[in-house]
């Protein structure tokens, strides 16, 4: 797809360039800034080395670079792959699932998009009153998730219901998990990763409560 201007315009390579470098700079800048470091557009056009002028030429404003930058995300790696192996037991998805979660996590754009999630509006009315572009952009990531992880168990035979619940809850709880071993050195991730799995897969096989 040919990349154009904030006003729609076609780009010429150069700008197609330094609309490139522009995102993969704001995708550094999010996934090296410290919790309490605020991440601007002014920012990422300073280390690009271009203008604020710049910046409004290829984006408009800071809606419409964190859009592209989520986009561009997006692109690079889905949130979860589809299992491809139908032979696979719910055990094996799962374990697929949060491992893919788990490396996404760690990984710069994972770590960028955690950022720019903790400084948006939490309330959706106000994220998609203020950050309209944004908003739309998050959607879509939550769409890509829910597709992608209700594929992961096509063929099973698992409770629709069931498998919502988990899809909600597995993110916040392997960031609690990452959370606790970056804060405190906690020395068995492993263990508790293989300890989420075995429950998760418990409950999904029906041992839990409804």
């Amino acid at each position: 797809m040919t990349a154009v201007s904030a006003k729609g315009t076609r780009l010429n390579r150069r700008g197609q360039q330094t609309r490139a470098q522009m995102i993969e700079v704001a995708i550094d800048c999010l996934a090296t800034a410290r919790a309490d470091e605020p991440v601007s557009a002014n920012l990422v056009a300073k280390r690009s080395g271009v203008t604020w002028g710049t910046v409004q030429h290829q984006f408009g404003d800071v809606d419409g670079l964190w859009e592209a930058v989520l986009y561009r995300i997006l692109q690079r790696w889905q949130p979860v792959d589809p299992v491809g192996d139908p032979s696979s037991t719910v055990a094996q998805r799962i374990e697929s699932i949060v491992d893919r979660i788990w490396r996404a996590m760690g990984a710069p754009e994972g770590r960028a998009v955690e950022k720019l999630r903790t400084m948006l509006p939490s309330d959706h009315d106000e994220l998609a009153a203020i950050y309209p572009l944004t908003s739309a952009a998050i959607a879509e990531w939550d769409r890509a998730w829910t597709s992608a992880y209700q594929g992961a168990f096509d063929g099973l035979d698992v409770d629709a219901g069931r498998l919502r619940r988990v899809r909600i809850f597995l993110p916040g709880a392997l960031r609690g998990i990452r959370s606790e071993s970056e804060m405190l050195n906690y020395a068995d991730i492993d263990e508790g990763r293989r300890g989420l799995v075995e429950a998760i897969v418990a409950y999904l096989d029906g041992s839990g409560h409804s």
